[in-house]
């Protein structure tokens, strides 16, 4: 796993690490780490470096100074750097001074030049505000951005895009969209929130790892997806895998039982068992699957995936309340959530129980509220509020438990938002709590091999470029997703 640790975080373990090492070693140290990668990224796109253009968008603060002493060691190494100073009479004495040594060229953001220089480059440097910033870029900043976006020249970040909040990694107007991020001593919040404006993210050490507290919120690699994950063993059968039950779907929407039922299947080579009426549509699909119409016939499970397509009706309250009745760990997505909001006595049943609730925004807000801009503090307020383990879905996933714990399942792409990917999800997780997993480890899991199978899916549909997969596309590349997730954890 990754840590992932707030601005102030980051910022309290940077003093400690000050008081200890002499003045300027540590911006050096991210310089240097921002120069290589600047480098590297320019070698990936170019096949060298010598005498590619490079310009520094140079704020005060200590982003623009990690950007000045970068772009003086570009200099020396015989690239052709300009800085452009958004607020020359705050720009960082010494990196300017060393910038200048290097013979870098020296702009201010007004000068009529400033936005050739950006254009005319083949890679810009966004060292405008740092993990401090707060709002919208101003200008001339916003405009410069602009203008590289418009002439196509890739921004390579410092520690995040500007104008995207460090903490929450929303935006309020003009912001950075990098090709790369060059982040120094840990992750923080925006690197997993807002990834697809952070681009590609290179993590630079600079020491500060022994001074840093408990993360704010960790990131599932997928070697941890792949040990956790449940594999059969030489005395396992089918009931010893644990038994996932699945109540979904109705006449009207029997896709919802066919997706969530069919993941469950794909997750684990257990035992699947089905009650609502869409049974018969899912044994057409899943002939391996037990079903039946009534739950009262449903048999013995170790967990259940109930609520997507059941209905808000006296039907589905019934079907809810009684796999409630049943006290096994339990997901609870779509119709089952707006039932929960709509009755206080299904509220009280599961408070404390082992359940997976596995809302979007939409039906955040129904069993919540407002999601806000702190999708990790608002996923983690509602766990303990609903004494639940929240999946706050999106881009960027959010997992949190009642204890506290709380993880980011973030994506590169969108490939997941589709109709049906949230029965596919429900299935999942309702298997892995089935296998015994903790029901964070499971929400976790679930999510991250959900996201590969998307993104596998939309990559088979059409080759390259990728184009959009519906869900069951999504569904059937779920064993493909394990096997990555496996071959990671087995470092094959």
């Amino acid at each position: 796993m990754q840590g992932v640790w707030t601005a102030q975080q980051i910022r309290e373990a940077e003093e400690v690490l000050l008081d200890r090492l002499p003045d300027g070693v540590l911006m050096r140290r991210a310089a240097h780490g921002l120069a290589l990668g600047v480098r590297r990224f320019l070698g990936e796109r170019h096949g060298r470096t010598t005498g590619r253009r490079v310009t520094l968008l140079v704020g005060a603060g200590n982003n623009g100074g990690d950007a000045l002493w970068a772009g003086a060691e570009l200099r020396r190494a015989g690239l052709a750097v300009t800085a452009v100073l958004l607020a020359p009479d705050r720009a960082h004495a010494a990196g300017l001074a060393a910038f200048r040594r290097a013979r870098g060229r020296v702009l201010v953001g007004e000068d009529p030049g400033a936005s050739a220089a950006v254009t005319g480059a083949d890679v810009v440097v966004d060292g405008i505000v740092g993990i401090s910033g707060k709002g919208a870029l101003r200008e001339p900043a916003g405009a410069l951005v602009e203008a590289a976006g418009a002439a196509g020249v890739p921004i390579v970040a410092v520690d995040l895009p500007s104008g995207v909040d460090a903490d929450t990694g929303t935006t309020d107007g003009a912001a950075v969209d990098a090709a790369l991020t060059v982040t120094f001593g840990a992750l923080k919040p925006v690197h997993v929130l807002a990834r697809p404006r952070c681009g590609d993210i290179v993590l630079v050490d600079i020491g500060l790892g022994p001074n840093l507290p408990e993360p704010h919120a960790w990131v599932l690699e997928a070697a941890d997806v792949g040990e956790h994950w449940p594999i059969p063993g030489p005395t396992d059968d089918k009931y010893t895998q644990g038994v996932v039950g699945v109540a979904a779907g109705s006449a009207t929407y029997p896709g919802a039982a066919v997706l969530a039922t069919g993941s469950a299947v794909l997750a684990t080579s257990g035992m699947v068992r089905f009650a609502g009426s869409a049974a018969d549509v899912v044994r057409s699909h899943w002939p391996e699957v037990v079903g039946t119409d009534d739950l009262a016939q449903a048999g013995r499970t170790q967990a259940w995936s109930v609520g997507p397509g059941i209905g808000t009706d006296a039907a589905g309250y019934d079907l809810l309340s009684g796999v409630l009745d049943r006290d096994v760990p339990t997901c609870i997505d779509a119709d089952g959530i707006t039932l929960l909001s709509e009755h206080e006595d299904l509220r009280r049943a599961v408070h404390g129980r082992t359940v997976v609730v596995t809302p979007h925004a939409g039906e955040f807000v129904r069993i919540a509220g407002e999601v806000g801009p702190d999708r990790i503090g608002a996923a983690r307020q509602a766990a303990v509020e609903l004494g639940v383990t929240v999946l706050l879905k999106g881009n960027a996933t959010v997992v949190a438990d009642p204890d506290g714990r709380a993880l980011v399942n973030p994506s590169d792409d969108a490939w997941a938002a589709t109709a049906g990917s949230g029965d596919v999800l429900t299935g999942l997780v309702g298997a892995l709590l089935a296998a015994g997993l903790d029901p964070w480890w499971a929400a976790g899991c679930a999510a991250h091999v959900h996201t590969r199978a998307a993104t596998l899916a939309a990559e088979r549909a059409g080759g390259e470029p990728a184009v959009p997969a519906p869900a069951s596309t999504l569904q059937a590349a779920i064993p493909a997703a394990i096997r990555e997730v496996r071959e990671a954890a087995l470092g094959v």
